[in-house]
């Protein structure tokens, strides 16, 4: 199954987080394609931020808090959207350590309130809310989880995403299933071109090239899900597709992860990324007091049974399409033409 532009083309879509990495890339996939995209967002946390460099027309725009029950509502009222992508989140384990209160707040009271909008909203909606892989209650057996797992989660990022899982089961079963459809996305960890959070590895490696520092790793030896952002993305658009098909046989949740199972640890992709930059060999000091994971891998053949979904990029294509779009922009390269020619070349393979 492709993502399809003929399905795109005209369809109103409410993006949320599309000032973030993964939604600048969703936001403009969906332009390209002739979606009209309403944007809700906070103002970018990063400078320089995709968004701001792909400047991507977008047919409406909220800067606002998922917080703010009074503007997703007004923001989802204004759209009149058929198909709403709920990627913004609080997404960076560290930062709900400092601020685990601010991450409660945003991931699942913010989630509620789209979900109260939508509970509120006449037409039907088809609905693609966006979790992590980190929801699962982890023991580190090294098994990778299916989407059946028990969802736990011990860091308060990862907790409060587990609860937005339960929160959406809740309002599907109890408000929106009789008016509208409604699915979570679990997605690994997503690698790319563009992304400039603070605290993630690959954005920390293009700081330490600029400034010709050694990048500080927190646990080298951890193993994620790699992907490449636009096979997430292509997940979160072939599952809304199916399910605004109305496709009666599709699962309330989907994992979408690396099909290669490749387990490469942290320290590897540094090394990788610091020789291909020609950055200063990183160096490993440990945070007691901000405890990760060490093991982590995602099932996705669900998803591939349910939606023919299959990655475009093996896990080492992925990190060197990373590579390229870093050391093109570094060059002088516009982000623009670069993220276009990277989707357009996407497109053509999968």
């Amino acid at each position: 199954m492709a993502v399809s532009r003929d399905f795109w083309r005209g369809r109103r879509v409410l993006l949320t987080g599309h000032t973030g990495f993964k939604g600048a890339w969703a936001a403009r996939w969906l332009q390209r394609m002739g979606a009209e995209v309403h944007g809700f967002a906070l103002v970018p946390d990063s400078a320089p931020s995709l968004h701001a460099l792909l400047r991507t027309p977008l047919a409406g725009e909220t800067i606002a808090d998922l917080r703010d029950a009074a503007a997703v509502e007004k923001a989802l009222t204004a759209a009149r959207p058929e198909i709403v992508l709920h990627l913004a989140a609080q997404a960076l384990v560290p930062a709900s350590y400092r601020d685990p209160f601010g991450t409660w707040t945003s991931n699942l009271m913010g989630t509620i309130n789209l979900l109260e909008a939508m509970r509120r909203h006449g037409a039907p909606l088809t609905a693609v809310l966006v979790t992590t892989d980190k929801v699962y209650a982890n023991s580190e057996s090294g098994m990778a989880f299916t989407e059946d797992a028990a969802l736990g989660g011990d860091d308060p990022y990862s907790a409060s995403k587990a609860a937005m899982e339960i929160a959406v089961h809740s309002w599907r079963k109890s408000f929106l299933s009789a008016r509208h459809r409604i699915v979570t996305a679990r997605g690994g960890n997503v690698i790319g071109g563009g992304d400039w959070s603070a605290e993630r590895l690959i954005p920390d490696i293009v700081r330490a090239t600029q400034g010709q520092q050694a990048v500080v790793l927190r646990r080298p030896e951890a193993t994620r899900p790699w992907q490449h952002v636009l096979d997430l993305v292509q997940g979160y658009l072939l599952y809304a597709q199916a399910l605004h098909e109305a496709r009666a046989d599709l699962p309330a949740s989907l994992n979408f992860g690396p099909l290669d199972d490749q387990r490469i640890t942290v320290g590897a992709i540094a090394t990788q990324f610091t020789q291909a930059f020609g950055a200063p060999a990183w160096r490993h000091e440990p945070q007691p007091g901000m405890p990760e994971k060490g093991v982590l891998a995602l099932d996705a053949r669900r998803a591939v049974a349910a939606l023919d979904w299959r990655p475009g990029f093996a896990t080492q294509a992925a990190l060197e399409a990373t590579v390229a779009w870093y050391r093109d922009w570094l060059a002088g390269g516009d982000a623009a033409a670069l993220t276009d020619g990277q989707i357009a070349d996407f497109e053509g393979r999968v």
